[in-house]
């Protein structure tokens, strides 16, 4: 498992941009200044002003948000309680389920997993933000998201414990499914999502769920 750096302030928004692997600087926050926030302020910007954000380096980083992402993950959700209500495998959890990954290090994947023999005596985490091995974490990708950004993220995921890590982007209506930091599969609308050991017999089919999120009052 990775343990967070401490690292000198940025001393220009380009370093601190290019710290965060590129992503767009409207979806940095200012306030607390970065380098200096904590879990405490992350809690407090969603409580307050309902915006999910991720803590990476002392800075809260807000998640992409947009209709269009919401509709996808739902279907997702949608899809997954309803298959762990037979199968009763573990919990899932969505977008506003944020994670301690290591120590100053929180991630929200946007949908996330994890069996009930990863959980102490097999009970529900408690308190705001638990750290927990999830054997899947989904990002379901915006234009905002850079590649960099996404590297980052499986590999903290994996680093963390996870076994599964899926990036769904609705653009291209395809998936990079990672078994690993070195190995994936990228996966096209004709194919499956397949749970395999992780959620054995879960199969979703990405035309179904892009085609799901996208119906018209007519379907």
């Amino acid at each position: 498992m990775t343990t967070a750096l401490t690292l000198a302030p940025a001393r220009t928004v380009a370093e601190l941009i290019e710290r965060l692997d590129g992503i767009p600087p409207e979806r940095i926050r200012l306030i607390p200044t970065p380098g200096t926030a904590t879990e405490a302020d992350l809690i407090s910007v969603l409580d307050h002003e309902n915006i999910i954000c991720e803590l990476v380096e002392g800075t809260l980083v807000e998640k992409p948000m947009g209709y269009d992402l919401g509709q996808v993950t739902f279907e997702f959700i949608f899809y997954l309680a309803n298959f762990l209500r037979i199968r009763n495998l573990g919990l899932a959890n969505g977008p506003d389920g944020t994670l301690r990954l290591t120590t100053g290090l929180l991630r929200v994947p946007d949908i996330s997993f994890v069996s009930w023999d990863r959980l102490p005596d097999r009970k529900k985490p408690v308190g705001p933000v638990p750290m927990l091995g999830l054997d899947l974490a989904v990002e379901v990708l915006s234009k905002s998201n850079t590649k960099r950004e996404m590297n980052r993220k499986v590999r903290e995921y994996f680093d963390s414990g996870v076994v599964l890590v899926w990036l769904i982007d609705p653009r291209t209506r395809t998936a990079r499914v990672y078994s690993s930091v070195e190995d994936s599969a990228l996966l096209t609308e004709d194919d499956s999502l397949d749970g395999g050991a992780v959620l054995p017999g879960f199969r979703l089919s990405l035309r179904e769920l892009f085609e799901a999120a996208n119906r018209g009052p007519d379907a």
